[in-house]
């Protein structure tokens, strides 16, 4: 087995700020494609909620319909009774059971009153509550629109990146192969332990890009010497000269855009 060729520490430093450059495409895309999921699941929970509600409203418009009719045949019953006791009033053989009648009479004619009244009121709930139900339909109507809309920007999204996440995917796992393993699991722990994602950075003004901490100009030397991996005290981070990083972006760039 022909032996391997050991490569400077400089070809290091390039080929791991390469893998960060290319696992950091990889994260926008991530993040870009990451936001539109959530939202529009949020957007399909609050139309599942809006129709729930839409649902009940329906529902207690319909208890109510039939409210109504419970409450008009039991003012129709009522009619009939009055009918039944006025004319068993022509045939009383005392004033007692006519005025018992008559009291009959005026109980159902109260029921009727009474009825009527509930019927009016179940009436203006109806009114109220179609009100509600159309002005739920016009923001469920204005929802979905958006839902369809912001759908239409993920699948948009999806069709545009889905071919390029992948070939970065085999880029980031053909440039790790370049690096010994020892480097990659260093650089793989940095990245999850820092918030965005870069274990390596460039020092940028004298100090680590995206610290305030001053690199020491000895170390700033050393660093562009790159004769040595070396790591920012601070953060963490594996350190490179500006124009090293630079460098990297414009070949990185080219290999992107051919994407």
């Amino acid at each position: 087995m022909a032996k391997k060729t050991e490569i400077t520490v400089e070809e290091k430093l390039r080929a791991l700020f390469d893998l960060q450059l290319i696992d950091s495409r990889i994260d926008k895309i991530r993040d870009i494609r990451g936001e539109l999921p959530l939202e529009v699941e949020d957007l399909e929970d609050e139309l599942a909620g809006m129709n729930t509600r839409l649902e009940k409203l329906n529902d207690g418009v319909d208890a109510v319909m039939n409210s109504i009719s419970d409450k008009k045949n039991q003012i129709e019953e009522s009619k009939e009774l009055i009918k039944k006791y006025t004319k068993q009033q022509d045939n009383v053989r005392n004033n007692r059971e006519y005025d018992s009648l008559s009291k009959e009479v005026e109980f159902q004619t109260l029921e009727i009153e009474l009825n009527e009244k509930h019927i009016r009121e179940f009436k203006a709930q109806i009114e109220q509550k179609k009100v509600v139900v159309e002005e739920t339909n016009e923001r469920l109507k204005k929802r979905q629109d958006h839902l369809t809309h912001k759908q239409g920007e993920l699948d948009e999204i999806l069709a545009e990146t889905e071919k390029e996440e992948k070939a970065l995917i085999k880029k980031s796992a053909d440039y790790e192969k370049k690096i010994e393993e020892r480097l990659v699991k260093a650089y793989k722990r940095i990245r999850s332990n820092v918030k965005n994602g870069l274990a390596i950075v460039a020092i940028d003004r004298g100090a680590s890009g995206g610290s305030f901490f001053t690199i020491p100009p000895q170390i700033q030397m050393e660093i562009a010497g790159r004769k040595k991996i070396i790591t920012d005290e601070h953060s963490g981070r594996i350190l490179v000269d500006i124009d090293l990083a630079t460098e990297e972006e414009a070949k990185m760039e080219k290999m992107f855009n051919k994407l």
